[in-house]
């Protein structure tokens, strides 16, 4: 079957999935969606939906889990705390990319960190009785705000299309005045938009959280993957720009699963500067008996979402941290490729009629990577992509990820050789029929 697919073909099957509408559907039911219409079609479709990594594990992490697993780690309950080898490799890996200065105790493993910002929300909601409600810096990753959702917690949020520079600091002071923020989260590079911000931007967020003493949750999965400068050579700068060189008042998320393609074992570190870890909050001590944050992390939060991480992982997490640190594991140059992707699949979008959304880091273009928005005139962003399922391309709604703007996300961590004419065949007929 050639595209463009019949509707009455994609409608029947978004029926039978119960989605009403595919911009308002969840990453995996595009996934869903996408697997059923080439099942039903008998032709691949372009996957732009998921953020899986496009290259293989590393190496030195797998062997550094098999060799944990073969002494036999399975049988034995990790350590609450994290294993002391990755708390330290944490703390040194965070040193030798950020050049900021963390102590083993508070880093903390997470089963991905998905889990950590999770146990930062449940964390960060008791330290005052009074904050009740969650901060989203967005366009974000559309988990997030799901995650509050099911906790209960209230919500806000504004895009930062509109919110640059000075007018970042305004937003951020009419919305924590308010008294009422338990936590600001936003991600570093910016997941979907790819956009970063810049040293003063941070500057602003830490200042503010410290001013009104709010705990900034910076998720930095995609850490140093912005190509425009090499972050590649440890304990030396350019660093990953950081709030933590801001305030005291963080808890960083640093996933394994982009930066070493070792998603599949969902393992993270989140790590909290020394100074939070160590005070006291009374309402921490009213809920749940313990007074101190770091230890409301470890034995409250982590013990009661998962009773610790998965052992072998661990080893695997503190192996690659540790080769990084020695300048035998690149990983800036091995997630490089995500770049020359999104440098490819960019050109062939705009040659056939479509713009990208968010296209500035204030005056300079926003830089290739994992992650771009892309638009076209006369489309919502949940009518481009209900319209790209009949032409077998699957994304995400820019509206799922909290933005204002029309658009979709697409990933380029999936594309192969081979799909880069079958993308530019599919948008060309794209672009004929809607001229």
């Amino acid at each position: 079957m050639n595209v463009p697919f019949n509707q009455e073909l994609v409608d029947g099957i978004l029926a039978d999935l119960n989605i009403k509408q595919i911009g308002e559907a969840t990453i995996r039911q595009c996934v869903a969606v996408s697997k059923r219409l080439e099942e039903a079609t008998g032709q691949s479709f372009i996957h732009f939906e998921i953020g899986a990594p496009g290259i293989p594990a590393s190496k030195i992490g797998v062997e550094a889990q098999k060799a944990a697993l073969d002494k036999g780690v399975a049988n034995i309950y990790p350590d609450i705390n994290g294993l002391p080898e990755l708390k330290a490799a944490a703390s040194r890996f965070i040193k030798a990319f950020l050049n900021v200065d963390v102590a083993p105790s508070g880093c903390v493993p997470a089963v991905g960190s998905m889990m950590g910002v999770l146990g930062s929300f449940i964390l960060c909601r008791h330290l005052y009785k009074e904050r009740d409600t969650i901060l989203f810096i967005n366009p974000g990753f559309p988990v997030q705000p799901l995650q509050a959702k099911m906790l209960g917690y209230n919500r806000v949020d504004f895009d930062i299309y509109d919110n640059r520079g000075e007018k970042l600091q305004e937003k951020l002071e009419e919305i924590l005045s308010t008294g009422k923020i338990a936590a600001i989260i936003y991600s570093n590079p910016n997941n979907p938009s790819w956009v970063c911000l810049t040293d003063q931007e941070l500057e602003y967020i830490g200042k503010l959280a410290t001013k009104y003493d709010t705990i900034v949750l910076e998720d930095l999965a995609y850490l140093c993957m912005d190509v425009r400068t090499n972050k590649g050579i440890p304990f030396e700068a350019p660093y990953q720009p950081s709030v933590a060189n801001y305030t005291d008042n963080y808890i960083l998320m640093l996933s394994g699963s982009k930066i070493f393609s070792y998603a599949g074992e969902r393992i993270a570190v989140t790590a909290m500067s020394d100074k939070l870890a160590k005070r006291s909050f009374d309402y921490l001590q009213e809920q749940w008996g313990m007074k101190t944050v770091g230890d409301a992390m470890i034995y409250i939060v982590t013990y009661a979402l998962s009773s610790g991480v998965c052992h072998s992982a661990q080893y695997a997490l503190a192996a690659m941290y540790n080769a990084a640190c020695d300048g035998k594991l690149n990983f800036v140059e091995d997630t490089r490729l995500y770049a020359d992707r999104a440098e490819r699949v960019k050109e062939i979008f705009i040659r056939n009629g479509f713009h990208i959304v968010y296209d500035k880091d204030l005056d300079a273009d926003i830089s290739d990577g994992f992650f771009f928005t892309m638009g076209r005139k006369g489309f919502t962003g949940n009518e481009l992509l209900a319209e790209f399922l009949r032409y077998g391309i699957s994304a995400i709604s820019l509206k799922s990820t909290g933005s204002r703007q029309e658009g979709i996300r697409v990933c380029t961590s999936k594309i192969t050789e081979s799909e880069y004419a079958v993308l530019d065949e599919r948008l060309r007929i794209f672009d004929a029929n809607n001229k």
